[in-house]
């Protein structure tokens, strides 16, 4: 069953977080998954060790794990909104429910109407949305390199996050020196496989006007199925 953690930018979010964590090394099982991913990008900075013990401790496991796959030095950002709504379950459209509109198309005693016809005909159309519901998200990690080290960092990032999608969500951020002074953002989002492509919207979005004023280039570090 999936745990649901809100508000962990706040004091009775990080308590809720340190309370499930007690007698736990990682969120899910005995190993780090994707879920200790999800909810690490979501904590702003290192719980403090005297107040949430237990996700400070985790805090610190996760850091040590992920440190090989970004061997920069972070100088640390903060994230003004949350990326709730990239967690947000998939609705299923319910199984009974299919199971009765295909009982429904039977008439056991005489010929369909006209009225029974259209009502099959809108129920066969409703199911393909239905299935779109059911569409996989992805967990994605793209690498944003600027044109210099004169490159405003932060207009970089606004930049970045004003595109919007359906079915894009974008989640934490953090600046890593790639060397001579610059740096790049590594920015977390969330996607639901149908609605977007990644690689059509670093063409068509994050790499031309008026975003190529501050973005170079644009490259996806990593990319996990959710």
């Amino acid at each position: 069953m999936a745990v649901t953690f809100s508000d962990l930018h706040t004091e009775s979010g990080l308590k809720a977080l340190d309370q499930f964590l007690s007698g736990k090394s990682y969120i899910s099982g005995d190993q780090l998954t994707k879920d200790d991913i999800k909810v690490y990008g979501a904590v702003l900075d290192s719980p403090s060790s005297d107040l949430y013990p237990n996700a400070s401790k985790w805090y610190a496991t996760v850091s040590s794990k992920l440190a090989s796959s970004f061997p920069g030095k972070a100088v640390g950002v903060r994230i003004g909104g949350q990326a709730a709504a990239a967690e947000a379950p998939v609705a299923e459209a319910p199984k009974d429910s299919a199971d009765a509109d295909d009982d429904d198309d039977l008439d056991l005693f005489g010929d369909e109407t006209e009225e029974e016809k259209k009502a099959a005909e809108a129920r066969e159309a409703a199911k393909p949305a239905a299935k779109k519901k059911e569409s996989g998200k992805s967990s994605v990690l793209l690498d944003v390199k600027p044109w210099d080290d004169e490159t405003d960092m932060k207009k970089l990032e606004e930049a970045v996050r004003s595109v919007e999608m359906e079915g894009l969500f974008w989640g934490a951020s953090k600046l890593v020196p790639v060397g001579y002074g610059i740096k790049k953002l590594q920015i977390m989002m969330t996607i639901i496989d149908d609605l977007v492509s990644v690689d059509t919207m670093i063409e068509e979005r994050l790499t031309v006007e008026p975003i190529n004023e501050y973005v170079q280039s644009c490259d996806i570090a990593a990319f996990n199925k959710i």
